[in-house]
């Protein structure tokens, strides 16, 4: 008789493996789990034990999955989703019905809350907790759905692109009027205010300026981990910002930050709704889901 009744190892290895396999870093996993990463590095180590197989790569700088981590992970992340939505069920039966909709502070501060609270105009009935986190959301379960920019790899996932935008330096009136028309060689060499993300999918300054043709040094600037902060600073006149013109047209069109031209690109990833499959959603989720996709194709109608 096997010593378990699933015959499964402990279940706090398959939550450290998991962890770790999404975020492909232990430091992050750790973050989740409120633990160090040396203890993620155990019970990763005590999991790969048990199986006698190795589940990461380790590399200088970070780790990969092997083919037999890559398998356990679909596995588990299909199974802890399943366990969660069962247990959202249970919970929603006690609370009424919720829908968790989360998203960066900025996304939330620029245009979802206001949405939500448009949302709450026409379906009162309806609660919607929001979520705001800078840091990626996809290992938050309670989550029915997220913005996101760029999209994510796990393909379980539904993904709908809402829109793309549109990079350029904004910065307060003030430096807008003495930096507009310069060249990128003089822009680069400005005081930036630099986004540091865990979510490498944000286009930074130097991928900025690559994409636009220039590769010579760029000024160090001031560096913040926070996009809501880097705009405050941008209006306080600490410096430029490469903003998001759709996200920031509210900012834009009130001349709290001015964009500075001609420099302009596309981004080169899409802002998407990314969430569980529409037969996971309660229909209050799916509800609000098609209200936020609306918002967005009624703001691109009177944009265009």
């Amino acid at each position: 008789m096997s010593r378990r009744h699933y015959n499964l190892p402990p279940l706090t290895t398959l939550a450290a493996f998991e962890a770790a396999a999404r975020h492909l870093s232990f430091k992050n996993a750790a973050q989740e789990l409120s633990v160090t990463p040396g203890a993620v590095s155990h019970q990763v180590k005590a999991l790969e034990a048990e199986l006698q197989a190795p589940l990461f790569q380790r590399k200088h700088r970070g780790v990969e999955l092997t083919e037999e981590g890559e398998a356990l992970f679909d596995t588990l992340a299909s199974s802890f989703s399943k366990i969660s939505l069962s247990l959202k069920t249970i919970r929603g039966r006690q609370t009424g019905d919720t829908v968790t909709i989360g998203s960066t502070s900025a996304v939330a501060s620029l245009w979802l809350s206001p949405s939500v609270v448009r949302f709450w105009g026409k379906h009162p009935d309806v609660n919607v907790n929001q979520i705001v986190n800078d840091r990626p959301l996809r290992g938050m379960p309670d989550v029915d759905f997220y913005i996101r920019y760029g999209r994510e790899r796990d393909t379980r996932l539904e993904q709908t692109e809402l829109y793309r935008d549109h990079l350029v330096p904004v910065g307060n009136a003030d430096l807008a009027q003495k930096l507009t028309g310069c060249p990128l060689e003089e822009l680069a060499q400005q005081r930036l205010v630099h986004l540091e993300s865990d979510d490498k999918s944000w286009t930074t300054w130097a991928d900025w300026f690559l994409q636009l043709g220039y590769s010579g040094p760029i000024a160090p600037g001031v560096r913040v981990n926070n996009y809501a902060v880097a705009l405050q600073a941008a209006q306080d006149g600490v410096g430029l910002v490469l903003g998001w013109q759709r996200l920031l047209h509210p900012l834009l069109t009130s001349g709290q930050l001015v964009p500075i031209g001609p420099h302009v690109l596309a981004a080169p990833h899409g802002f998407h709704l990314v969430g569980r499959p529409d037969a996971d959603l309660s229909e209050s989720a799916r509800l609000l889901r098609n209200w936020v996709i609306g918002e967005v194709n009624r703001s691109s109608d009177e944009l265009s």
